[in-house]
């Protein structure tokens, strides 16, 4: 890199930028704008990268970026030996072709070299490639950086010469490139690189902000633009006041990250301001009101001590007037109208009752393969009633699982859901209490679609566990028994959710409970409609299982030698896996590991059924002799203690056998000659692999 370095200050100047992909342009935009220039020498790893990314701008600040990057060596090769070169070692016509495609004279075949290149000699050239000017090089990341952006929807443009058309995210009308003081001519969307932007659209100080250096950037447009063109900032300003204007009155915003990034998107100088709505509203369940005004109206609720909410709300304004009073007012004016809105479709839903609606459901569709959302109730009241008969639960939990699953689905048909369908569940819970419903039956209904998302709280009772197990089992096994697998990226069932669902509530709620059962249990509520799914739908779940463990922490290695084993009852695999740890850092175990994968390799070769039996009478060597009576002392301990889930002490007794083991190997010729000797070897080591992975395939562990 040459000396003449400074920092380097690239804006793009556009109109409103879709607000809810905002942060992912910026990121994107300075990102490969940085990558791009370090590639190309004009910036080291050192250069520090600050993106910037407001309403109306991209930007990148990029430290350390140099005029021109170093020239360097670059090795070419030219053509084989044999080729380039005749019997006299002169060069040949093909070599000389080859060295002026490359720019090269034919003078320049003696400074040719040879080298193997596989298993024949080549010609090789070190030749010296310029290195390139910002300018050449900015360009290049310029064009990279647009291509590259993740753009959820083109749009295509006039440019001022009334011909041509561009196709961006957003008109863009002006474009800075600043390297220190001095402008870098590059263009692109038809922009030619300047140091002219634009601040506040109301709020600016001067209409055209003239960009002193790269450095003053950030300075000039907060002073003179009234602009935090830092998005990071932005959000800790926003912050910052939402907490300070809530603590004045005694209560806290409400915590959204998708709205906190949403409104940062939307404003350039936020100004939070405090307003309120009529306290006749708060009749209305607080889950509507609050989604009503963070969805419509991009408020934030404010909630007092007991996470209650009140008629007081935040409002992050774009504009700072002396007087306040007009915005906060018109504000509390437009919310008015989506709260009664609220109010009416509550007052209305609770007109007919949620079990007048069941018959509704029929004209619902659900999936054309699969019938309507009156045919999913009734598969998903059946598979419920399975797992009550699985938890060998009483009368009134059967009673109030069937009842949660026949009007689960019903407030679909609501105006509420209707409206806010993030909503569906809750109000089914809210109307069924106004039904007259017991309260069991009411949290059921509410949280049979928990868990929503990863980290979301389990349904509060056991009857909204059952139907929201039975709920994603339908789902999970209806889709997969007609084929509509998840691919790649794309799971517009959201059959990973659902696994993962299942993955939690079997795990951390119902201990007794067996996959297996479970999908099989599921089977015949679909009768002919679905091909028998139990094995890729098994393989899914462990999938999602397997993922869900190694985010906690847990090595591949240990999660492959307990779900190996696939153990149906996932409430296990927690203990097994701390068992497997444990055991990895015993002494012994690196070559009981090692002796398990080789006993397994053993095994599989054998062309018939092994029998796990050993008849004493034929173990002739010294060694085998003492395996068998090592495993028959540790096995009975071993199992025993499996069986009262012990896994940890089970695996530990297996550290006896390390010394049997390792002698076995040593003095024992496994494939003896005589069929019965060696039948009964392989028995033995049958017993012994047996023995050695009711926990988990410790063949796995093995480096």
């Amino acid at each position: 890199m040459t000396s003449d370095t400074h920092n380097l200050l690239v804006e793009l100047f556009v109109e409103e930028l879709p607000p809810k992909a905002l942060k992912k342009l910026g990121d994107s935009f300075a990102g490969v704008l940085a990558e791009s220039l370090r590639a190309q020498g004009l910036a080291t790893a050192e250069s520090q990268a600050t993106a910037y990314a407001s309403p109306r701008r991209l930007a990148l600040h990029l430290s350390g970026v140099a005029a021109k990057a170093a020239d360097r060596s670059e090795t070419k090769k030219l053509v084989p030996v044999s080729v380039g070169l005749d019997a006299s070692g002169q060069p040949t016509q093909a070599l000389i072709k080859k060295l002026a495609s490359l720019g090269l004279g034919a003078e320049q075949a003696a400074q040719a070299y040879r080298e193997m290149d596989g298993k024949a000699e080549a010609l090789f050239i070190q030749t010296t490639v310029a290195g390139a000017t910002l300018a050449e090089g900015l360009q290049k990341a310029l064009e990279e950086s647009l291509a590259k952006l993740p753009i959820p929807k083109v749009m295509s443009y006039q440019l001022a010469d009334g011909w041509s058309d561009v196709k961006f995210v957003r008109p863009a009308h002006g474009l800075v490139a600043l390297h220190g003081r001095e402008i870098v001519p590059v263009g692109v969307l038809g922009l030619s690189a300047g140091r002219e932007t634009r601040g506040h659209r109301f709020e600016a100080a001067v209409e055209r902000l003239v960009i002193e250096s790269a450095d003053s950037y950030a300075a000039q447009l907060r002073e003179q633009g009234a602009v935090i063109a830092s998005f990071a900032e932005r959000r800790a300003e926003i912050v910052a006041q939402l907490n300070a204007a809530a603590a004045q009155q005694g209560l806290r915003p409400i915590e959204d990250e998708a709205l906190l990034e949403e409104v940062c998107a939307l404003v350039e100088r936020p100004n939070v301001l405090s307003c309120q709505f009529e306290p006749e509203f708060l009749a209305v369940p607080q889950e509507c009101l609050i989604l009503t005004m963070k969805a419509n109206q991009k408020y934030f609720p404010l909630l007092d001590a007991a996470g209650k909410l009140t008629n007081q709300f935040l409002v992050v304004s774009n504009i700072r007037p002396a007087d306040a009073s007009a915005v906060t007012g018109g504000n509390e004016r437009v919310v008015r109208p989506r709260l009664s809105d609220a109010k009416f479709f509550f007052d209305q839903d609770r007109k007919k009752g949620l079990a007048d609606r069941v018959g509704g459901l029929a004209k619902v569709v659900y999936h054309g393969k699969l019938g309507s959302q009156g045919e999913r109730v009734e598969r998903v009241r059946a598979i419920a009633t399975a797992i009550v008969a699985q938890l060998g639960g009483s009368a009134t939990l059967a009673a109030e699982v069937d009842s949660a699953a026949r009007l689960a689905k019903a407030d679909l048909l609501t105006d509420m859901v209707g409206e806010f369908p993030e909503l569906q569940g809750i109000m089914g819970g809210y109307y069924a209490r106004h039904d007259g419903l017991s309260e069991a039956v009411a949290f059921a209904i509410e949280d049979h679609y928990k868990p929503r998302f990863a980290g979301d709280e389990l349904p509060r009772n056991e009857a909204g566990l059952v139907v929201a197990l039975a709920d994603k089992l339908e789902t999970l096994v209806g889709l997969f028994g007609i084929g509509q697998l998840p691919t790649g990226d794309k799971d517009p069932f959201a059959l990973r959710r659902h696994a993962l669902g299942v993955v939690r509530m079997l795990s951390e709620r119902a201990p007794g409970l067996a996959l297996d059962a479970l999908i099989r249990a599921a089977l015949p509520a679909f009768g002919p409609l679905i091909q028998d799914p139990s094995a890729p739908l098994a393989d899914f779940v462990f999938d999602r299982l397997a993922g869900s463990l190694r985010e906690q922490g847990y090595s591949a290695q240990e999660v492959d030698a307990v779900l190996a084993l696939r153990p149906q009852r996932l409430a296990e695999v927690g203990q097994r896996l701390s068992a497997v740890r444990a055991f990895a850092a015993l002494p012994e175990a690196a070559s009981l590991a090692a002796a398990n994968k080789r006993i397994g390799n053993i095994l599989k070769k054998v062309e018939t059924p092994v029998e796990a039996k050993v008849d004493e009478a034929l173990l002739q060597e010294a060694a085998e002799q003492h395996l068998a009576t090592a495993l028959r002392n540790v096995q009975p301990l071993a199992d025993g203690l499996f069986h009262t889930g012990e896994y940890a002490a089970s695996l530990r007794e297996l550290a006896a056998l390390k010394g049997p083991v390792d002698a076995f190997f040593d003095g024992v010729m496994v494939n003896a000659e005589d069929p019965a000797l060696r039948a009964n070897r392989l028995g033995l080591l049958k017993t012994l692999h047996e023995a050695m992975n009711r926990v988990a395939d410790l063949a796995r562990l093995a480096a």
